[in-house]
C-alpha cells in the first residue's frame, strides 16, 4: 500500500436515514484534500431498508444482515470503479463506515455492522472499518467523525463557520478563526420526518418540503419536543437516531405533523448556538436536508445568518460523508487521530479504525 496522496481512496457511507449507500473517491495525504473524484449513490429498495430497520436499536448478533450489507457495499464499490474507469489496483484503501444499529456512548456502546474483512476480500482492496469504537472505549461520544474532514475542506474559507449535516440525525462542525474545531449532534435530522412520511403518506421523505410547507406549525407541540434535557447539555455530545420520540406529534394531522417535525429539526440546531465560542458568519448545509427548501427557510429564520448548501463553496453534499470516511481511513492508516476532545469529548486525540488487508 502506498502512503502518499497521489493514490485514490474510496469512502462508503450508509447513514441513519437508511436511504442508500454513498460511495466517493478522493485523494488525500491525511491532512489535505488533494482531489475529489467521482461519486455514486445506490438507493436501498424497500426490502433492503426493511432488513436494516429490523436490526435497528439492536446490539445482538445479526450476521445475516451484516453479510448482506457488506455485499451491497461491494456492489457500490464495483459500480463506482466502473463509472470512474478504474481498476481495484488503482485504489489503495477503502473507508467502510457500515450501518449504525445502536449508539449509546453513555453506556460506552456503539455498533456499526459491516464485515471489513469480507469487503476487503470481495473488492481486492484494503479496508478500514470500525471507526467509532476506539473513541467510545476511551470515553468519547464516538460521533460526529466528519469534523476533521470539514476542517481540511474549509482550510481557505472565511471563519468562523458552521457546517451542518442533516441526515437521519443532524450534527454541526464549528470552525473558529483561531483554528478551534467544535462538533456535536444537534438533534433530529430527517429521521423523525422520514418515519412520519412513510407512516402517513407511504413516502420515504418529504420531497422538496412540499408536505411540511402546506401544513401549520403547532407551537405547543414544538415546545414540548424542545423540552428535552439533551438541549441543555454543552457540546461535544451525540445521539442515537431513536433518542427522540414522535409521541407528542401523534395527535396532529399528517400535514401539521410534517410541519412541526421539520420545525423541530431547525429549532434544535439553533439550540447549539449559545454554546459556540463565537457566532458563525454563515452555515453551510450538507446531507439530504439541504434539498428541503422549507427546512432551509426555517433554518435561516432560526439561526439568523446566511444558510446555504455546501455546493456554493464547491463541495458535493451528496458525497461529503463518504469522502470523510475515505479521509479518515487514510488518517487511520497513518496513525493520525480521528477525533479530538472538542469533537467527541474524548480525553485526548484518539486514533481509531481497524485495517483489513486484501488477500
Amino acid at each position: 500500500m502506498t502512503l502518499g496522496g497521489d493514490d485514490w481512496l474510496l469512502g462508503l457511507m450508509s447513514g441513519t436515514s437508511m436511504d442508500g449507500i454513498d460511495a466517493a473517491l478522493i485523494k488525500s495525504d491525511g491532512s489535505r484534500v488533494l482531489e475529489q473524484g467521482p461519486r455514486i449513490t445506490l438507493p436501498y429498495d424497500a426490502s433492503q431498508r426493511a432488513l436494516l430497520e429490523s436490526v435497528m436499536g439492536n446490539t445482538a448478533d445479526c450476521q445475516e444482515v451484516e453479510t448482506a450489507l457488506t455485499h451491497w457495499h461491494h456492489q457500490a464499490v464495483s459500480s463506482l470503479l466502473e463509472q470512474a474507469g478504474l481498476k481495484a489496483s488503482d485504489v489503495s484503501l477503502i473507508g467502510f463506515h457500515g450501518q449504525t444499529t445502536f449508539h449509546d456512548p453513555k453506556k460506552a456502546v456503539t455498533r456499526q455492522i459491516g464485515d471489513g474483512a469480507l469487503l476487503a476480500k470481495l473488492c481486492g482492496i484494503a479496508v478500514v472499518n470500525d471507526f467509532r469504537s476506539a473513541d467510545v472505549a476511551a470515553g468519547g461520544e464516538g460521533a460526529p467523525l466528519a469534523p476533521l474532514y470539514h476542517r481540511a475542506l474549509a482550510k481557505d474559507l472565511e471563519k468562523p463557520l458552521m457546517v451542518l449535516n442533516i441526515g437521519g440525525v443532524s450534527n454541526i462542525t464549528f470552525l473558529g478563526q483561531d483554528e478551534t474545531v467544535l462538533a456535536c449532534d444537534t438533534g433530529p435530522g430527517n429521521g423523525l420526518l422520514d418515519d412520519w412520511m412513510m407512516k402517513h403518506f407511504d413516502m420515504p421523505m418529504d420531497e422538496g418540503g412540499k408536505v411540511a410547507a402546506s401544513g401549520t406549525l403547532d407551537p405547543l407541540v414544538l415546545a414540548g419536543l424542545l423540552d428535552h434535557g439533551y438541549f441543555s447539555e454543552a457540546p461535544p455530545k451525540s445521539l442515537d437516531r431513536y433518542d427522540f420520540s414522535p409521541e407528542l406529534v401523534q395527535a396532529l394531522n399528517p400535514m401539521d405533523g410534517a410541519t412541526t417535525l421539520t420545525a423541530f429539526t431547525a429549532a434544535a440546531v439553533a439550540k447549539v448556538l449559545p454554546f459556540l465560542p463565537e457566532r458563525p458568519n454563515r452555515c453551510l448545509v450538507t446531507g439530504g436536508g439541504r434539498r428541503n427548501p422549507f427546512m432551509m427557510d426555517l433554518l435561516t429564520r432560526e439561526l439568523d445568518m446566511p444558510v446555504e448548501p455546501v455546493e456554493v463553496v464547491g463541495w458535493d453534499g451528496d458525497a461529503l460523508e463518504a469522502q470523510a470516511f475515505a479521509f479518515l481511513a487514510r488518517r487511520s492508516q497513518l496513525g493520525l487521530p480521528l477525533s479530538l476532545p472538542t469533537t467527541t469529548r474524548v480525553a485526548a486525540p484518539c486514533k481509531g479504525g481497524v485495517l483489513h488487508l486484501a488477500s
